[in-house]
């Protein structure tokens, strides 16, 4: 019995001749090709474990493993199945994963990868409103939260807005950034208040924009403003500001989480973190946001 065992592998050694052996030349350029496929991969890896693509991405590993058990155990129905169903499997990706694809390839086209991995930081954040625009979003948002008056605000990062700010159900408003002309375009029934607006390049851009709902399973307690955040923020890299009208309670929205309830001292940290010249690292914000998420 031992023989037979030892058989197999005695065969194998017996015809492996090690004066044949040789290690291949290995140049820099491999070096350098082996460490961008392995940070690709990473990058990837990493961007996609944040998103509801890992749920997915997950799901498309079983179908490949099995495909493989099936095609060595000689399951040939099943084998034909995923053979045929993988037929158009980059078309299928290409529509199960678009919100994600568009997401990286935004991300791609602004510069953002870095900010994505968090292994390479950046020195300054590209100022969307000044120090003033800032504190005038702080009073205007306290204020409405007093008076529970509902209102949705979208700040522009690297990502246009241009899509929603000039859609044909938006109104134009290019006006200054003050607290009483945001409180008044929220008050309960007048022509703006329902829907959101958008500041761009330091100014009140638009009103009444219809941004897209969440598919996401958030909170059922939680209203169209609150899922129009959040869809808003799977979408781009805005910072979205809701107040809720029953609560008056004000959450953040961004990068498809939502940070509810957050405090006065919170809100104004991260209006001054955005606005023009403040100074910090990419991955340091993205540590603060996740450690505000775990702290919910």
């Amino acid at each position: 019995m031992q023989n037979g065992i030892a058989t197999p592998f005695g065969d194998f050694f017996r015809q492996i001749n090690i004066n044949t052996l040789r290690i291949p030349s290995l140049r820099i350029t491999d070096v350098i090709d082996i460490l961008l496929v392995a940070l690709i991969f990473y990058i990837v890896i990493h961007w996609i474990q944040e998103t509801r693509a890992w749920t997915l991405f997950r799901g498309l590993l079983i179908i490949v493993l099995i495909s493989f058990l099936g095609y060595y155990l000689h399951l040939y129905t099943l084998t034909w199945i995923i053979e045929r169903t993988l037929s158009v499997g980059i078309i299928a990706v290409i529509i199960i994963f678009q919100p994600e694809l568009r997401k990286a390839l935004e991300q791609i086209g602004t510069g953002a990868v870095t900010s994505v991995s968090g292994i390479l930081p950046t020195n300054v954040i590209p100022g969307k409103i000044s120090r003033e625009s800032a504190d005038e979003i702080y009073k205007a948002c306290i204020n409405l939260s007093a008076e529970k008056t509902g209102a949705l605000i979208v700040i522009e990062q690297q990502v246009s807005m241009g899509d929603y700010a000039n859609n044909p159900s938006s109104v134009s408003i290019d006006g200054e950034i003050t607290a009483p002309l945001l409180q008044n375009i929220f008050v309960n029934k007048t022509p703006l208040h329902d829907g959101a607006v958008i500041i761009r390049n330091n100014k009140i851009a638009a009103a009444c924009c219809l941004l897209p709902i969440t598919q996401t399973e958030i909170d059922q307690s939680l209203g169209t403003r609150h899922r129009a955040a959040v869809g808003c923020s799977e979408n781009s890299d805005a910072y979205i500001i809701v107040i809720s009208e029953e609560t008056g309670k004000i959450s953040i929205a961004k990068e498809g989480k939502l940070r509810r309830a957050v405090t006065s001292h919170e809100l104004k940290k991260m209006l001054e973190g955005i606005s023009e010249g403040a100074k910090t690292s990419a991955i340091n914000i993205n540590k603060i946001w996740r450690g505000k998420k775990n702290g919910r």
